[in-house]
């Protein structure tokens, strides 16, 4: 008998399944996924590309699969050269007639790490994420927010336009007053396989201390490998492993946070 997707508890909250390097074993990496006790996965697009085939293809996986997927449509700042003005009134077309499994704005945010490279393109950077705010809250959608270097800068914008529904920090490893100040303004933390690494002290601390219900769990696979599994693809199934590892950090049963994880998912993207 096969497993509704609300049974399963597992919710990995960012994963990009659609990249290339998935091409040749999609559906293994998706039986793995469910073998593990994933239920549902968030595969936020980057570039305005992606949209269309990303939307087919969480289609065709919600059709074929017990893994149920869905989506969040945005520009990432990475991709910075390869976003023109006009894919904002694209995105914002897209999400006046969006489909059931996008359930987020994202994703986006800002990222400063290569300073050199940054320099010339921050105040683009700035324009464009606070372009995705200001569609989260028209389109009622919560943000899924990439921050590098850049949480003051983030926090400063998400301050002054006050989005209405709130999101996901991505990779969060910022310092406890700013987890603190996003948690305030209707955000949730995503912890993933950094918290697997004994040297990554402050980020697990965090995903110690931190109120349970702002904690989601997460992938980034294919990127974001976990200690142990160094320089190999990361997949979906790796969650389990995250989980396990935020279990023993909290001292509680991985039931209860697998339980508590999956509905802050449920929660922030109104499943």
């Amino acid at each position: 008998m096969q497993q509704d997707y609300r049974e399963v508890a597992l919710f990995d909250s960012h994963c990009h399944l659609n990249f290339p390097v998935f091409d040749q074993d999609r559906e293994q990496v998706i039986e793995r996924a469910l073998a593990a006790g994933i239920g549902t996965i968030c595969v936020p697009a980057t570039r305005c590309a992606e949209w269309q085939p990303l939307l087919d293809l969480i289609e065709h996986i919600n059709n074929t699969s017990t893994v149920r997927l869905v989506t969040a449509l945005g520009l990432h700042p990475y991709f910075l050269a390869e976003h023109h003005n006009n894919h904002l009134v694209l995105l914002d077309e897209r999400l006046q007639k969006k489909p059931d499994s996008v359930v987020a704005i994202g994703e986006t945010g800002l990222d400063f790490y290569d300073q050199k490279h940054c320099e010339a393109n921050i105040k683009k950077q700035i324009e464009l994420f606070t372009a995705h705010v200001q569609l989260a809250s028209q389109h009622q959608l919560p943000l899924i927010i990439h921050g590098r270097k850049s949480h003051d800068q983030i926090l400063k914008i998400l301050r002054h336009h006050q989005p209405t529904q709130g999101g996901i920090i991505h990779a969060f490893s910022g310092s406890e007053q700013q987890a603190n100040t996003y948690i305030n303004l209707g955000f949730k933390l995503g912890f993933g396989g950094g918290i697997t690494y004994p040297r990554a002290s402050k980020t697990r601390h965090l995903a110690a201390t931190l109120p349970l219900d702002s904690i989601v769990l997460e992938t980034d696979a294919p990127d974001m490998p976990l200690n142990g599994f160094q320089g190999e693809r990361n997949e979906p199934a790796r969650v389990q492993k995250v989980a396990e590892v935020l279990a023993e950090l909290r001292g509680l049963s991985l039931k209860k946070v697998t339980e508590a994880t999956s509905s802050n998912c449920y929660e922030v993207f109104k499943l």
